[in-house]
């Protein structure tokens, strides 16, 4: 994940803070050089850096932080909210249009991803219940109509192509089309070159003089560091953006892209591309990175994860089944199934605050969920109905069934056992004290966590 490394240098910083008590002028200036040594190596502008380094250690200091016993506490939430204000404070959105429909161009270098993404942003808008249409505008790049038409249709998303017809022409006659059969989002997937030059920026502009655009977003790739910067300033300089959709953030990108475009172009990071599965696109808030760079977590946006990929009526029957002490392997698997929505077991667990760094090095293999699911597949109805039958000669069965070995499926069993006596105590007299208790117990099921995960 993207700021792996800023992270710990940040920690290793305010440790340091903690281990003193109360602060001097001078504790907080070497923490600063400390934290502005982090920035760079983490590939935020310079001049970022620097000014984000005043400013801390200006607050720190005229805000009498250093004399409060819990100083060290103070200095991290200044931090935070520097580390907030410099990617933008608050989310920046889209502008819609007050007629149908909204026109979103994309644009960016060749290679920066903008035919994946802008069917990325498509997804993400039609699961908020719009109706967006797709537009081929890139007529050079071979293939590159053929490749919007596979990711549309992925997606779900209707694709409008003229051929080879000029860019400008094409943008008009689809936003006609959209207007027509009620499509509120329009998003035009525009040409890229290998480098900035005047025939890539003429024909932006004539499709921006064309058509009246609502949104010009700009697709940079957080893995080029301060170069993804450079070219979000000469984008903005002739076209004026009104934000950026940054990808790769899932990887092992420094970082810096993220901490210093708002900065140096004045334009808001709004999306960010996070996996290269087209559902993997996630609005930015400046706000929930700040935390999850100092090892906060990021609590709302897991939140908002479970309430998009969870089932609520099955959640609701499965917790009824739990309270009425019904919970077979047949729920259990259902969970599974529900778990394997939401994205990896370690990428969950990383938004829990605290544990992003703990589980950072640990190898969660996601294959744990697809051999419990072997596992549970492998019974037949009435075993997962009433697992008590389930007796050694129909344990090697299963094991045999799901291609694992029997002591897997012995494990399985064991933690089943385990969850069943949790949930019953959950209704006893004293349950909440003793579900405390077995959920520690089950945090050594081999944890990371409970399952094999």
């Amino acid at each position: 994940m993207a700021f792996d490394s800023l992270s710990d240098k940040l920690a290793a910083v305010f440790k340091k803070l903690r281990s003193r008590g109360k602060l001097s002028e001078s504790d907080v200036k070497t923490a600063m050089r400390e934290v502005r040594l982090a920035l760079l190596e983490a590939d935020v502008n310079y001049k970022v850096a620097k000014d984000f380094t005043n400013s801390v250690t200006e607050k720190c200091i005229g805000e009498n932080v250093m004399e409060s016993l819990t100083a060290a506490q103070m200095v991290i939430k200044i931090v935070r909210d520097e580390l907030t204000a410099l990617m933008g404070s608050e989310q920046a959105r889209l502008k819609t249009s007050n007629k149908i429909p909204t026109v979103i161009m994309m644009c960016g270098l060749q290679g920066s991803g903008k035919t994946t993404h802008s069917a990325k942003l498509a997804k993400l808008l039609k699961d908020k219940g719009h109706r967006p249409m797709l537009v081929a505008c890139d007529i050079y790049r071979p293939a590159a109509i053929e490749q919007l038409k596979v990711v549309g249709k992925a997606v779900g998303t209707p694709v409008f192509e003229m051929g080879t017809e000029k860019p400008e022409k094409i943008a008009k006659k689809a936003v006609a089309h959209a207007r027509d059969y009620g499509h509120d989002f329009v998003i035009l997937d525009t040409a890229g070159r290998l480098h900035i030059d005047t025939e890539l920026m003429d024909e932006l502009k004539r499709i921006n003089e064309t058509v009246e655009i609502d949104n010009i977003l700009l697709v940079l790739d957080s893995m080029v560091g301060q170069d993804a910067v450079n070219i979000a300033k000469s984008f903005n300089e002739i076209l004026e953006i009104d934000g950026v959709i940054l990808t790769k953030l899932d990887g092992d990108t420094r970082g810096g892209a993220a901490l210093s475009v708002k900065a140096v172009t004045g334009k808001p990071i709004m999306f960010a591309g996070v996996g290269e599965k087209l559902d993997k696109l996630e609005e930015f808030h400046p706000d929930r990175m700040a935390s999850r760079i100092l090892g906060m977590g990021d609590v709302l946006s897991l939140i908002e994860k479970v309430e998009t990929e969870i089932d609520q009526k099955e959640a609701e029957r499965a917790a009824q089944r739990l309270a009425e002490n019904k919970f077979d392997l047949n729920d259990l698997l259902e969970q599974f199934k529900q778990i394997k929505k939401m994205g990896s077991l370690k990428s969950i667990i990383s938004m829990l605050p605290g544990m992003e760094k703990q589980v950072r090095d640990v190898d969660i293999d996601d294959r744990a969920l697809l051999r419990t699911e072997a596992i549970i597949t492998s019974m037949t109805k009435k075993e997962r109905a009433k697992p008590d039958i389930i007796n050694g000669q129909r344990r090697k069965r299963i094991a045999a069934g799901a291609g694992v070995s029997v002591e897997e499926v012995n494990k399985l069993m064991k933690q089943y056992e385990q969850m069943k006596k949790m949930f019953k105590q959950m209704n006893s007299k004293g349950g909440k004290r003793n579900l405390m208790r077995q959920m520690g117990n089950m945090g050594n099921m081999n944890m990371p966590g409970g399952f094999g995960f």
